[in-house]
């Protein structure tokens, strides 16, 4: 992967930000062993930024601690997933139901600009994946902020949040579903802005499902290969990290 551009000011943000990415676009896939020496080495910093790091990547439940293993990133397994991933459609159809009825016509015309920023990505030209930076650059974040329910906020976006941005990016890297998810977006934001709460939660209800099969679809793949692959970091990632 290439490196991403930084927007943290310290050594450990700067790690957390790369390592972030690596892991929500599958460089660093689920069960792999983060050895705090070899990415330390790689970064060209001392150990303590990335132990740093990798605690807060705990903190946002994208890395988990085992015995005898240490820190790997964290996996769900299908059944698991599959029920996040049913709440996730309930929680976000509320929110965007609110956000209909809540959100500025200038906020709306700004998620839609933010659409149109991410069409024009590389990735999502080419039909590849469809990756958003997190926070106000990620559709679903906008919209989840703007339904103003402070719970739904927490749930959505603390608890529930780094850990499906995993999933997500997976299933837009399937064949044909980040154009797919790109149309559907632009769907949820027309019923928004018809000011319809009920087009605009079965927009993004019907946009959740098609992820979940996409995602299920992926999971069972993953099931299939996983015996096959190594549980570490390739050198190759490790040498595109970016450097102090």
């Amino acid at each position: 992967m290439e490196p991403p551009l930084f927007s943290g000011r310290t050594l450990a943000d700067r790690a957390f930000e790369w390592l972030e990415e690596a892991i929500i676009k599958g460089d660093f896939p689920p069960e792999t062993k983060l050895d705090e020496v070899a990415l330390a080495k790689s970064f060209g910093i001392s150990r303590g930024p990335v132990r740093e790091a990798i605690r807060r990547l705990e903190g946002k439940k994208l890395v988990e601690r085992m015995p005898h293993v240490g820190a790997r990133v964290a996996a769900l397994h299908p059944p698991d997933l599959a029920d996040l991933l049913h709440i996730r459609e309930a929680l976000e159809g509320m929110a965007c139901r609110l956000a209909t009825e809540r959100m500025s016509l200038a906020e709306l015309d700004e998620l839609e600009r933010l659409l149109e920023g991410h069409a024009k990505t590389g990735a999502l030209k080419a039909g590849d994946s469809y990756y958003q930076r997190p926070g106000d650059y990620d559709f679903h974040f906008r919209i989840i902020q703007g339904s103003r329910n402070e719970k739904l906020i927490q749930l959505l976006c603390d608890d529930l949040y780094y850990l499906l941005r995993v999933y997500r990016y997976r299933s837009s890297s399937r064949k044909g579903r980040a154009h797919e998810a790109l149309k559907e977006h632009r769907e949820v934001v027309a019923a928004m802005k018809a000011r319809d709460p009920d087009a605009a939660e079965q927009a993004m209800r019907s946009h959740l499902r098609h992820a979940l099969l996409s995602m299920q679809g992926d999971a069972t793949s993953e099931a299939v290969e996983a015996p096959k692959r190594k549980k570490t970091p390739s050198a190759a990632i490790l040498k595109r990290a970016p450097a102090r």
